[in-house]
């Protein structure tokens, strides 16, 4: 009897809804936030809501990229769907902060599953030279998702109740599990499946203390003793993790992946761009609302057009990965990125809401071609037995490099103005807040608002010179890529070969 081939299109169908439900869910759950912290009584423990699902994410996102080599593509991705879906649904039925924090951990184990288990199905069912063109489509997921997210998120709240932020997951997930069951076919792996249970347990505590340490250098007041034994244990575990993996038979992350130089520097730039995208992301929406007025409902509209673009960058990373070899492909991304940064530390505290769109335009091409390419690149250094952990990798620099610089940004943020609050007399903490929000900053005084605004102007130019260095930075480490290069497309040849 024939085994039935992958139904490409409805398997590509259920990627872009997996990937929709990962993008959204962060801004989703922002929209209602105030809403779940009235209802249960917690605005203490308000930001755990967040940092807990990024946390567990990320802890498990590379456990899942070995798994897809061990026992296959389609387990995995139906574990990581379970378990997202029963945290969904736990999440939608909690009665107090404590109760949706533990839940929303379990959303997070699941969907550390969805983003690099995605990105490998892709690897295996597309050939090299649609590959990123494909990529670029499931991007825009995250465009649409930043659209769409606070208008859904809205509406729920005000028809429905907060509850259904989470049940909305459990349908969508079940029709995506579903899909992925008819309609993804793989070979069957009859090898003895081993699992390094000390390495992931060295690993997991790595990243844990890691990701741990960075949010709670975003809190108002820091507690540096945590966050120096955070740092401490976090190290010690990468120790252990590294010597653990030098000599298992079958490590979690090979050691020899790092040998290949390329695949270093890829992964490297990837994590300092998405680092800036943060700076892009976040805080432009701060800008807009907090400097120029411009309502909340419009001020996220400024990054859209970074979205839109993001995809074009990624189509055209297909044409450039069968000519150009990574370390130029990333030099031309990077002139994008570096005219963004450029703008956004240098343009005046009076620059109109237009300009936005265009400089968030040209860095969205940099962002796809960067993201598009990492992530190919990467794909294609390693032998195919191995895909699934190098994309988990890919993805896990991604997010160290975005939780570790959201961090970042956060305290440069408020030491530039507290730095103009100690300057200007008569000006306050608690008035920065009311000026960012454009709805409470009408209760300021009228004549206090030029100087509040350049307040705010100054932390925000601290942040955007932070994202050039981190820019400067990427450029160096581009350039150390030296040596014979040659194609993706070609290296993808010679494995094939081999």
């Amino acid at each position: 009897m024939q085994q039935r081939k992958t139904n490409v299109i409805a398997v590509t169908i259920a990627i872009y809804v997996a990937t929709f439900m990962s993008a959204i869910e962060g801004t989703i759950v922002s929209t209602a936030l105030p809403t779940i912290v009235g209802d249960l009584h917690g605005v203490s423990l308000m930001n755990w809501v967040f940092s807990i699902y990024l946390l567990t994410n990320a802890m498990m996102t590379p456990i899942y990229g070995k798994l897809t080599d061990l026992i296959g593509r389609k387990p995995v991705m139906q574990a990581g769907l379970l378990i997202f879906i029963v945290g969904s649904m736990m999440s939608g039925l909690s009665d107090s902060m404590p109760v949706l924090i533990f839940w929303r951990a379990i959303q997070g184990l699941g969907a550390g599953a969805l983003m690099p288990v995605s990105m490998t199905i892709i690897a295996d069912i597309y050939s090299f030279e649609r590959r990123a063109k494909v990529l670029g489509f499931n991007s825009s997921a995250w465009g649409i998702a930043s659209v769409l997210a606070p208008l859904i998120g809205g509406l729920i709240v005000d028809k429905l109740s907060w509850h259904w932020i989470f049940f909305i997951n459990v349908p969508v997930g079940l029709i995506t599990l579903f899909l992925f069951q008819f309609y993804l076919r793989e070979p069957k792996r009859h090898s003895n499946v081993k699992v390094d249970y000390l390495g992931s347990f060295w690993l997991m505590l790595f990243l844990l203390c890691l990701m741990l340490s960075f949010q709670l250098l975003s809190n108002a007041t820091i507690n540096w003793m945590i966050v120096f034994v955070a740092w401490f244990v976090s190290a010690l575990s990468l120790w252990l993790f590294i010597r653990r993996e030098s000599h298992t038979p079958e490590p979690v992350i090979s050691m020899d992946l790092f040998k290949n130089r390329t695949f270093v520097i890829q992964n490297a730039v990837a994590a300092l761009i998405s680092g800036f995208l943060m700076a892009v992301e976040v805080y432009i929406s701060t800008w807009t609302q907090g400097i120029l007025g411009v309502p909340a409902s419009l001020a996220g509209f400024a990054v859209t057009p970074s979205s839109l673009m993001w995809i074009v960058g990624s189509f055209v990373t297909g044409r450039l990965l069968a000519k150009w070899a990574p370390r130029r492909i990333i030099y031309l991304s990077l002139v994008f990125i570096l005219f963004t940064g450029l703008c956004l530390a240098v343009i005046p505290v009076t620059t109109p809401f237009i300009w936005f769109f265009a400089i968030t335009a040209v860095g969205g091409i940099g962002f796809g071609i960067t993201i598009t390419a990492t992530t190919v690149t990467s794909q294609h250094l390693v032998s195919p037995k191995t895909v699934g952990v190098a994309t988990s990798f890919n993805t896990l620099s991604r997010t160290i490099g975005q939780t570790v610089m959201i961090s970042i940004f956060g305290i440069a943020l408020n030491v530039g103005m507290n730095q103009g609050i100690a300057k200007h007399e008569g000006t306050t903490m608690a008035m920065m807040n009311k000026l960012i929000n454009p709805q409470t900053a009408t209760e300021l005084p009228t004549k206090l608002l030029p100087t509040l605004r350049g307040i705010l102007y100054t932390g925000l130019h601290w942040v955007y010179l932070i994202g050039l260095a981190l820019i400067i930075l990427a450029f160096i480490v581009n350039s150390l890529d030296r040596g014979k290069q040659m194609t993706a497309a070609r290296h993808a040849e010679l494995l094939k070969k081999d």
